[in-house]
């Protein structure tokens, strides 16, 4: 964008200018880091010196608010940013790929004075989703992702889609606050704690068995005892220990990890749950990926590969589904599938927009530069009539008319005006005016005149026939 800008500089504040100029310092300093894996300690200055930057710019602005102070910034100053944040953020995607060929979606960060480690947590559609999205992989390597997830634990067969998280057995009841044996030895403070029959921090039950007192709820009420057992003669146990008492209590209840009803319910966004939303967002991103492809002349191998992975995901959608198979009409949508029913939460979700996007890439419809086009590269051959039929529509007077449709014709509407395509050795587009008049394209594009008129909905156009190159088997 910054590239292609007729300006060579740009006025910001110097608030602005400033907290840019400090980004760009630490990302500078820091480039070298890129040929490998950032240490913990690495992280954690790299994080420090961006988290000061971002301070001093905010408790700047809250005690004196904007100077009103302007400096000239230079456009290849601007691009030189944005070029050296893009090598971080792809940096940050290649370190994010798992053994499995799938993407880490989210990961925990544990810090402390010196130090920012980094953990991982369980597999996710969205992170899949999130990397097909970015346009960071080649054709090749998005076709991986989109195969190691079909062989992955997302993938459930009972609906043949894809789950937000593979599912898994929750701990019992009794199963839970259970400090292992070997954790107790080593601290001298729960030790003598039992000993001396002190259940304020720690109890054993009959069988043997040691836990954190019940009414704990996190890892601060657990500490909140401390000062009154310092007060009974513990305190230089608790001196010694509370860094070790914080590391037994997570390493018990794990809430770090914790994430919410994802983790813990069996609806909504919980365990063994569909979310379509999602779903729609992966079936995007696969044809989005198929478009990078066909633009960028890749094997017609991948293409087709690409290409079979994104209608093996839409097959699995619910207006492929029977009402047995989907729990509720096909053709509406509904926001989640748990494990243990049929699609719940009907609405106008998220999986609409999504779908209304992709039903136009596959019909081939684009506007570029203001014009229409018509590419319709992932067409089937099966979308096309196979008898005659008829296009029932409003025109923009909103008034009922059909099309009469032929075998061989696949016909819709695109603002209110009939679409018909028809199969054809060359591409040609051919547009009948309401005044009965018409004009041949040779090509796929209506120029941008006409297709102003089509998106203002004057009622200029009354159809529009396209011949197309044969489509995809």
């Amino acid at each position: 964008l910054f590239s292609d800008a007729q300006f060579s500089e740009v006025s910001l504040s110097v608030e602005i200018a400033d907290l840019l100029q400090s980004i760009h310092a630490t990302f500078t300093e820091c480039q070298s880091l890129l040929s490998g894996q950032f240490t913990d300690l690495q992280r954690k200055t790299m994080l420090d010196q961006l988290g000061q930057a971002a301070s001093t710019f905010r408790e700047g602005i809250y005690a004196q608010s904007f100077s009103g102070e302007k400096v000239s910034v230079t456009r290849e100053d601007i691009t030189a940013f944005c070029s050296l944040s893009l090598e971080f953020i792809d940096h940050t995607i290649r370190a994010n790929r798992r053994d499995d060929g799938l993407y880490h979606a989210y990961n925990l960060m544990m810090t402390d004075d010196d130090s920012a480690s980094i953990a991982n947590l369980y597999e996710m559609l969205e992170g899949q989703v999130a990397v097909l999205s970015s346009g960071y992989l080649n054709p090749e390597e998005a076709l991986s992702v989109l195969h190691a997830l079909r062989q992955s634990a997302i993938y459930t067969a009972r609906q043949h889609t894809y789950l937000l998280y593979p599912d898994r057995e929750l701990s019992r009841f009794v199963d839970k606050n259970c400090i292992p044996p070997e954790a107790v030895k080593q601290s001298a403070l729960l030790t003598a704690l039992l000993a001396d029959n002190d259940c304020s921090l720690i109890e054993q039950d009959l069988h043997g068995g040691y836990h954190f007192n019940g009414s704990f709820n996190n890892v601060d009420s657990a500490k909140a005892v401390l000062p009154s057992l310092a007060a009974r003669g513990y305190g230089d146990l608790i001196a010694k220990e509370t860094g070790l008492l914080e590391d037994i209590f997570e390493q018990v209840f794990n809430h770090r990890q914790f994430t919410g009803r994802s983790g813990g319910m069996y609806a909504y966004e919980g365990l063994g749950s569909i979310y379509w939303h999602m779903v729609s967002k992966l079936l995007l991103a696969a044809l989005e990926n198929i478009q990078r492809a066909v633009a960028q002349d890749c094997d017609e191998k991948i293409i087709h590969q690409l290409a079979d992975c994104y209608f093996d995901i839409r097959a699995g959608i619910g207006f492929n589904k029977t009402p047995a198979d989907y729990g509720a009409f096909p053709t509406d949508p509904y926001s989640h599938t748990p494990g243990f029913a049929g699609a719940k939460q009907p609405g106008m979700t998220g999986q609409v927009k999504e779908e209304v996007i992709t039903r136009l890439i596959e019909l081939g419809v684009s506007v570029s530069s203001g014009c229409i086009h018509f590419n319709p590269f992932i067409l089937r051959q099966s979308e096309f009539l196979s008898q005659d039929n008829r296009l029932d529509y409003f025109n923009v007077q909103g008034e009922a008319r059909h099309e009469t449709l032929s075998a061989g014709q696949l016909g819709f509407t695109y603002c209110q005006v009939p679409i018909i395509y028809h199969v054809a050795d060359t591409t040609a587009i051919t547009i009948t005016f309401a005044d009965g008049h018409t004009a041949k394209i040779d090509g796929d594009t209506i120029d941008a005149t006409t297709s102003q008129s089509i998106f203002d909905k004057k009622g200029q156009v009354a159809k529009i026939n396209v011949g197309l190159k044969p489509p995809l088997n």
